[in-house]
């Protein structure tokens, strides 16, 4: 009973430690970063020294399920606001803190249980946060304290097993430490120059000896979490850049014995997999560790001897690449390759490029050892590293994709990259697409390749092109040159079509395609080199992929990178469909993008009712690409839509239609629980409120009462791109409701076709007045009672809401204030009369913002 009453206390305890007090609603995964703002009032408790001593009395004597929530509340004092002391204070409040630390690491029994271990992490880095290193130092038993907590954290990166999750706290500690040396202005020494180099000692040498364990025990291989091990990395990059030179010299000395005894191992007559594997595996680590603390390099705190090192380290990953090239292709390892892609593009951003000086004593080394002597040097470098990547590693997806990431980073930064030309031209024109896909196994077609591997087609192209088209500039004849591989194979697609086909031939063919066009078409970002683009598919290859959606409706391998390249035509980044004023191209490319939607809409409907399993890849993915794509065009400003039904062309009615039929086969449910889905209809219906209502008010009764009733579910959405969009909407609906009803007060013979366009929309709403009501209620409690994340676009709607329900809302206000306390009514009421303050009888972008202001004001 004792165990139990002092559980209920401490939890309670926490409970009020971790309230958020002045609303801040902070993101509990940053939780290493909060401050706790205690109320003025408890200050005499927390200056009360008795009171931090008995949360570390209770840790020492209670058994581990309950010292871990004593442990859990100190979190929460340690992260006590500090202006909630003078400085004398904090600086006594500090002790009493240092002092718990020390008591509790001089006697460590209670951290051999996972739960206490862990919570004592978050202490440490607690500490640091919002204490300053200046004011750390001044602590009575600091330099006890700093050897206790790095022989903690050695001793807990040793023992790498246990609780990885609680590294990151310590290595936080140290970070900001570290980070935090170079603004000390205090006399006393602060020793980090003793403890950091033993820290990241203690974290590379125990990353190496947990290779043979992992792979000799079949062990999760902590190089396979890569999240966690950038993350740790980064952090890790800080450490390392105090006494830089002591930590180099311990890795180029772990480099230089593991690259040889790899060497030796590859040489010896009975090779043993079992040992090369140990070895790469400690060479991949190595790797990543000299790619960030190269890619830690801070230009304000770095020295020409620190950039010497930087040489040193990189000469050494330089020559592991042509070791482990030369090997190819009779083998070659992952994670290795990972390793030396994470670390060319570390050298990439700090070394290359005009962010440094060509003379850096980086090169001083390597031009040495490998006679590299500038950053072009280098560029060539990566150019025969991704071509050996690209021609021999074509199975391996992760490296592939990883490959031409790299090949896209740089690819942004073209103007730095004058050696590319060669580059370019040896990938562009010595590599048809299928002829010779040998060259780049990856871009081949081969039946031995699943459909899934044709997804890195997309970046290669898309960094090609964009290569490609700086130095082509408005040249149609090369750029006919470039695009010779896609015209031939979209050639022998159009001919398999014509006569009696090999589908799976066929299909390969056009899903390659596809990709491959998408990525040219999104590097071409300007209006003279997507006309090129647009001339060069339309009209010619246009019909070839609408038939084959035609065809293919039922498998979305096929389906999904048609309708994806689609909706990359539709988009107009950068103007780029911005079409001459006599050129007729938007309009012919919306028709094509119509006959799509709905040869794909109509055909999807008829699969009928699907498994719940099935319903997204096979209708729910597609239909949501056919969203986005319509919402492209309607936004798009490159055509005029009411030239459609001026001249009889019936395209723009019909995908409003497939849109239409393609929505009522989507369940509410589906709708909010996909977010593809949900991010492309949700933009999509507020353009059509925008500047469509005329198709909205024709639809039918059932369409209207499910489109509606989708915009009131959305509206409470935890995603704020579908709340912030059924706002938007139903703002608009309301609008065109009380302009047309204000119209209808002083209705003229010219308002009278105006007003009658609308009358079936007011019909509709006066018949079903709880749809409105409603939503003005979900809003109205959203506002009150609820952590509003973009109060701007759910206040924007309201306005018209209770201009249309001025009763609802007066009965509304009375039922809200009666639910609350009787102590809270006056404030509650008092707040409803000052959001109406000053607001007048229309929706004049005047009377909004003051009606939108006064929302914010009762919020306070």
């Amino acid at each position: 009973q004792q165990q139990s009453l002092a559980m209920q206390l401490l939890k309670l305890v926490l409970s009020c430690l971790s309230f958020d007090f002045i609303g801040n609603s902070a993101d509990e995964s940053a939780d290493d970063l909060c401050t706790v703002q205690i109320p003025t009032s408890w200050r005499t408790i927390f200056l009360e020294p008795e009171t931090l001593d008995l949360f570390f009395d209770l840790y020492h004597s209670l058994p581990p399920m309950l010292s871990q929530l004593a442990l859990s509340c100190l979190v929460q004092f340690a992260s006590t606001r500090r202006s909630l002391f003078s400085n004398p204070e904090r600086a006594k409040y500090l002790g009493n803190l240092i002092k718990g630390v020390k008591r509790i690491l001089e006697n460590p029994q209670g951290l051999s249980d996972l739960g206490n271990y862990h919570e004592f992490c978050r202490f440490l880095a607690r500490l640091k946060t919002n204490y300053q290193l200046g004011e750390l130092v001044m602590v009575k038993d600091y330099p006890e304290v700093i050897q206790l907590i790095a022989n903690f954290t050695i001793t807990s990166l040793q023992h790498w097993e246990f609780a990885p999750n609680s590294v990151h706290y310590l290595l936080t500690l140290w970070q900001r430490m570290v980070a935090s040396v170079p603004f000390v202005k205090t006399p006393e020494p602060h020793l980090l120059d003793t403890y950091a180099p033993e820290i990241t000692k203690a974290y590379i040498t125990s990353r190496l000896e947990c290779v043979p364990v992992v792979i000799r025990d079949g062990l999760e291989d902590p190089l396979d979490d890569t999240t966690t091990v950038f993350q740790q990395l980064e952090q890790l990059c800080t450490v390392s850049r105090c006494e830089y030179d002591k930590t180099c010299t311990l890795l180029v000395q772990l480099f230089d014995q593991n690259a040889q005894n790899y060497q030796k191992l590859l040489r010896s007559s009975s090779r043993n997999p079992l040992e090369i594997t140990v070895q790469e595996g400690r060479l991949a680590w190595l790797v990543y560790f000299v790619g960030t603390f190269v890619g830690g390099r801070v230009t304000y705190t770095s020295t020409d001897e620190h950039d010497a090192m930087d040489g040193e380290l990189s000469c050494r990953v330089f020559q592991l690449i042509s070791l482990m090239d030369a090997q190819l292709p009779q083998s070659s390892n992952e994670k290795v390759e990972l390793a030396i892609l994470w670390f060319l593009d570390q050298f990439r951003k700090t070394y290359v490029g005009d962010q440094l000086q060509h003379t850096s004593k980086v090169y001083a080394r390597m031009s040495e050892v490998l006679g590299i002597t500038d950053d072009n040097h280098v560029l060539e470098t990566f150019m025969t590293k991704i071509v050996t990547n690209l021609k021999y590693r074509g199975r391996c997806e992760p490296v592939i994709s990883r490959t031409l990431q790299f090949l896209n980073d740089l690819s942004v930064g073209y103007p730095f990259y004058c050696t590319w030309l060669n580059f370019v031209e040896h990938l562009t024109f010595h590599t048809p697409m299928f002829p010779q896909s040998k060259h780049f196994p990856f871009l081949g077609m081969s039946d031995n390749y699943s459909l899934s591997d044709l997804k890195c087609r997309t970046a290669f192209y898309t960094a090609l092109t964009r290569l490609l088209m700086v130095d082509l500039g408005e040249d149609e004849d090369e750029f006919e040159n470039f695009m010779l591989p896609l015209t031939v194979s979209f050639e022998s697609v159009t001919q398999i079509f014509n006569s009696s086909f090999e589908q799976e031939e066929a299909k390969r063919m056009l899903i390659g395609l596809a990709r491959d066009l998408r990525g040219i078409a999104f590097a071409l970002n300007t209006k003279t080199s997507y006309t090129m683009l647009f001339d060069w598919i339309y009209p010619a290859y246009m019909s070839v992929l609408q038939r084959a959606v035609e065809l293919w409706y039922r498998e979305p391998a096929c389906t999904t990178p048609i309708l994806k390249l689609m909706a990359e035509f539709m988009q107009n980044r950068s103007q780029r469909l911005n079409f001459d004023v006599s050129s007729p191209n938007g309009i012919l490319l919306f028709r094509e993008a119509s006959k799509m939607i709905c040869t794909y809409g109509n055909q999807i409907l008829s699969l009928g009712t699907l498994s719940k399993d099935q319903v997204y890849p096979l209708k729910l993915k597609g239909i949501s690409i056919c969203y986005s794509a319509l919402k492209s065009a309607l936004c798009g400003n490159y055509v005029s839509f009411g030239v459609f039904k001026l001249y009889g062309d019936n395209h723009f009615d019909n995908v409003l239609q497939a849109f239409v039929k393609m929505l009522l086969s989507v369940s509410h449910s589906d709708l909010l629980q996909y977010r593809k889905l949900s991010q492309s209809y949700y933009p999509l219906l507020e353009c059509l409120t925008q500047d469509h209502m005329s198709f909205i008010t024709s639809l039918e009764p059932h369409v209207l009462v499910y489109i509606l009733t989708s915009i009131s579910e959305g509206l409470t959405a935890v995603d704020t791109i579908v709340s912030s969009s059924c706002c938007a909407s139903l703002d608009y609906i309301v609008t065109y409701l009380f302009k047309h009803l204000a119209r209808e007060g002083k209705k003229t013979l010219r308002r009278r076709e105006i007003s009658q366009d609308g009358q079936r929309l007011l019909h509709f709403m006066q018949q079903n007045p709880e749809i409105l009501q409603q939503m003005m209620s979900i809003l109205m409690n959203t506002i009150i009672f609820e952590d509003c994340r973009n109060q701007w676009s759910v206040s924007r709607p309201l306005l018209g809401l209770i201009l249309l329900n001025e009763k609802y809302f007066s009965e509304l206000r009375a039922t809200l204030i009666t639910s609350q306390p009787d102590s809270k009514h006056e404030v509650l009421d008092q707040c409803f009369r000052n959001l109406m303050e000053g607001v007048e009888q229309n929706l004049l972008v005047k009377n909004r913002d003051r009606y939108v202001c006064n929302t914010e004001v009762s919020r306070r």
